[in-house]
């Protein structure tokens, strides 16, 4: 019996390889019991490749990975992949064509005595309870996910891995599968581990998510705190959307930019390892959408150059004088044509700034 607090996913600084290529290198995380992790990347950042991993597709070159505290994978040992009890969700579905769904469901029970009310359980558990005699072809895209779906979990695996499950399917659909993913893995209690490239999927469904670059993970956090306080700008460029505008520290706590003076509740840390910021420091500030108000009060104006149309909101693009653009969310009953100059201001709560890469001999703390 392993100790409460055991990590029932553990990766400690593994390394994979095709070749000579590396992919993945001294790669590391921890997943709880019953959490649902993330990783979210651009293609070839490894993050399918650390799946394949944890699968037992893969053999590392370095490090360790551990379920429920027991080694299953190292560069010295490496237990199959059937017998790691892990259950794998594809995009493809990879479905048996020549099979009802009620087989595809039962295809990892052979043997079991309760394999039929296994099976019947879990597709009254995706929604599916009368499709077990239909065959894959009969079924709707988000259909032929469930089913896959449900035949990972029939066989009540130790962690669930998900490789772009609904890349295949429509936006909608994909956003309200996802909810419906979560609400059945937290129900279950079990613990799973997602691989994607869109954001709003890994928002909707991970308790937390790792960014990957280069087969590293950037860095490991809520969707919350990755928006909101990204840890490099990596981070801050590939989660949300928003803008970078420079501007000057004038002291500890305050920012002067072209849209006026930024005041921080908290003392600027201007680098990427933290540091306190200097007054005369030189720094690139993200500016998210929700932080560039409309103002027709304020002074300061800027021209509309692009907008897209969210229903609720517009998401304009705005030059400034300076030939800068941000962004802004507004409500969408604020109808501006292209070419229009509009006040804005500035409302951040989070204040998130970098050196300025064009001014490295400048001192930031």
């Amino acid at each position: 019996m392993q100790p409460a607090d055991t990590p029932w996913l553990q990766l400690s600084g593994i390394s994979v390889a095709y070749g000579r290529r590396a992919v993945v290198a001294d790669f590391s995380l921890t997943l709880p019991r019953g959490a649902v992790g993330c990783l979210l990347g651009p293609s070839g950042c490894g993050k399918t490749t650390v799946l394949r991993a944890i699968a037992g597709f893969e053999p590392l070159l370095a490090g360790e990975i551990r379920l429920d505290g027991a080694l299953v994978g190292s560069a010295r040992q490496q237990v199959p992949p059937e017998q790691r009890r892990i259950g794998m969700v594809f995009q493809d579905h990879a479905l048996f064509p020549h099979l009802t769904v009620g087989a595809n469901v039962a295809f990892g029970l052979r043997g079991m005595p309760d394999a039929a009310q296994r099976v019947q359980h879990m597709l009254e558990t995706v929604g599916l309870g009368g499709s077990a005699a239909r065959y894959p072809h009969e079924l709707s895209g988000g259909q032929q996910q469930r089913v896959a779906l449900a035949r990972a979990l029939a066989p009540s695996p130790q962690l669930l891995l998900l490789d772009e499950p609904f890349s295949n399917l429509d936006i909608e659909l994909r956003e309200r599968l996802g909810s419906e993913l979560r609400q059945l893995l937290k129900a279950a209690g079990t613990t799973a581990l997602l691989v994607t490239h869109d954001q709003h999927e890994a928002f909707a469904i991970a308790d937390e998510i790792g960014i990957m670059s280069g087969g590293r993970i950037q860095q490991w956090a809520t969707a919350y705190d990755l928006y909101h306080q990204p840890a490099n700008r990596f981070v801050a460029d590939f989660v949300g959307q928003g803008a970078f505008l420079p501007g000057t520290v004038q002291n500890g706590q305050h920012i002067q930019m072209e849209l006026g003076m930024l005041d921080s509740p908290e003392p600027i840390r201007c680098t990427e390892h933290g540091d306190l910021c200097d007054a005369g420091c030189g720094v690139d500030v993200l500016l998210r959408p929700d932080d560039v108000v409309h103002d027709d009060a304020s002074p300061v104006t800027a021209e509309v150059v692009a907008k897209a149309f969210r229903g609720a909101e517009f998401l304009y693009t705005l030059k400034l004088a300076s030939g800068q653009t941000v962004l802004s969310m507004v409500p969408s009953h604020h109808n501006h044509a292209i070419g229009e100059r509009i006040g804005i201001r500035l409302e951040v709560d989070h204040v998130v700034a970098y050196k300025r890469e064009d001014e490295p001999a400048l001192d930031c703390g």
